[in-house]
């Protein structure tokens, strides 16, 4: 018996993709668990969408923080999702891909992080040891 493992999602939809929650672009693949942001933890879940505009890959990224890391005693480290989760709809093929919408839509109460936006917070000496 022999084991197939299909790759539904590209490498280059993971090199586009990053946290809404730390900024950061690196995931790590757990079989039989998911996706996590390897930075926070945050889980990440695909979905195909549910029309695609004749795009080569139209996804939802679904971001999910009941597992990210104890990152909250110093909040310049993260931005918490509202309601603790948060979708994006990624359409196009790779190298050319674009965020169509944000659910929630970002606005004056929460708006997600963006890629490398919180690189240059430096982690109090207090927080450091709990990581």
């Amino acid at each position: 018996m022999s084991l197939e493992i299909i790759d539904r999602h590209s490498r280059a939809l993971f090199e586009f993709l990053w946290c809404p929650v730390c900024g950061h672009d690196v995931f790590s693949h757990i079989p039989f668990e998911g996706v996590f942001c390897k930075n926070c933890n945050t889980l990440v879940e695909f979905q195909e969408a549910m029309e695609d505009r004749s795009y080569e890959d139209a996804v939802l990224a679904c971001f999910d923080t009941d597992t990210t890391w104890n990152l909250q005693i110093d909040e310049k480290l993260r931005r918490d999702l509202p309601d603790g989760s948060a979708r994006v709809k990624i359409l196009g093929a790779p190298c050319a891909y674009e965020v169509d919408w944000r659910s929630p839509e970002p606005g004056d109460e929460w708006e997600a992080v963006e890629r490398g936006e919180l690189d240059d917070a430096n982690e109090p000496e207090e927080v450091s040891h709990l990581a």
